[in-house]
């Protein structure tokens, strides 16, 4: 598809019990430079107060109520309602700056564009913004080699399966599609729905199209808050390495990755492992065993293993000298 200068964008939000959040969201969408042509909320069966809150937008947003379902089919409920041009998918419990949706449209403004473009983000905890970005975090060369439209505009014009895999600094609200060309790519992965990193899978399916936008510019805020779990580093490594999995087994695309996704999820699990036991949960320990190949245990972790397999007591002090000082 060719793209006129100025391009139509959706907006799509998907929300379950976000009710304290989501009207600084919506009010961020509101106070873009350039208006969306329509926005979207996907209430996927919130239980608090979301339908009385978002009553008060009529007319400006359209809801549409799903039962609950996760983010992932809230997402393609919304994509595949909207209309525009290009959708830019929003949580409910983030945040743009006032130029995101137009730095965003540049990468369509004269041609075709990619499939999907991604912006740097900033955390934001308690208000507060970040003075860095997830990009900046990136391990030195990652950026090596893009092809570059301007200052902030760039692009990869080969698939990044293997980047991705080393590094993932691409979130949903950042994230800005061709609406048709990600429609027939097959939308959001709903094949990991309710797995911690599900969005992963969908990053990974894009990873496959060049070429891909990325904005070296932090237009959006990723709220931490005690409702979100990515800090949860154990969490997210056992979510990524299953979703991993997943994708393996369901992509024949990915072949010639095979043997690096592998590696990724043994290395994963592994850092869940350490996790876990540096946390004293004796339990995950002895769950993540029974998914780790022993062969790929170091002498260290066999050391773990056999501490967390004592009786209670001895453990205790077995694991309180072997974990004293990391």
């Amino acid at each position: 598809m060719q793209y006129a200068p100025m391009v139509s964008i959706s907006v799509v939000i998907p929300s379950y019990n976000r009710v304290e959040l989501v009207p600084e969201t919506l009010d961020r969408i509101f106070a873009q430079t350039i208006h969306a042509a329509e926005i979207f909320v996907v209430d996927d069966g919130s239980t608090d107060s979301t339908e009385t809150v978002l009553a008060g937008y009529a007319g400006r947003i359209r809801v549409i109520r799903i039962p609950n379902a996760g983010d992932l089919v809230a997402r393609n409920t919304g994509l595949r309602a909207a209309t525009g041009d290009l959708v830019a998918f929003c949580d409910s419990d983030d945040l743009w700056q006032p130029d995101h949706l137009a730095a965003m449209a540049q990468f369509w403004s004269s041609g075709q564009g990619p499939v999907a473009a991604y912006a740097d983000f900033q955390e934001v905890r308690d208000g507060q913004w970040s003075g860095t970005s997830k990009f900046a975090s990136a391990p030195a060369g990652y950026w090596a080699g893009m092809t570059p439209i301007d200052s902030t505009h760039v692009l990869f014009d080969r698939p990044i399966v293997s980047d991705l895999l080393q590094f993932q600094p691409f979130f949903p609200s950042c994230m800005v599609v061709d609406r048709e060309r990600f429609l027939a790519l097959g939308g959001w992965d709903e094949g990991v729905s309710r797995m911690v990193g599900c969005d992963f899978a969908t990053t990974l399916r894009i990873a496959e199209h060049p070429p891909i936008g990325v904005l070296r510019q932090p237009t959006v805020g990723i709220r931490k808050h005690a409702g979100n779990f990515s800090g949860d580093v154990q969490r997210m490594n056992l979510g990524d390495a299953d979703v991993l999995d997943y994708v393996l087994a369901s992509r024949p695309s990915l072949a010639s990755s095979a043997a690096e996704i592998r590696r990724s999820i043994v290395q994963r699990r592994l850092a869940a492992f350490d996790t876990a036991f540096a946390r004293g949960d004796f339990n995950a320990v002895h769950a993540i065993l029974k998914i780790l190949p022993a062969t790929a245990l170091t002498p260290r972790n066999r050391v773990k293993t056999l501490v967390s397999n004592l009786p209670a007591p001895i453990r205790s002090l077995a694991w309180s000298v072997l974990t004293r000082g990391t």
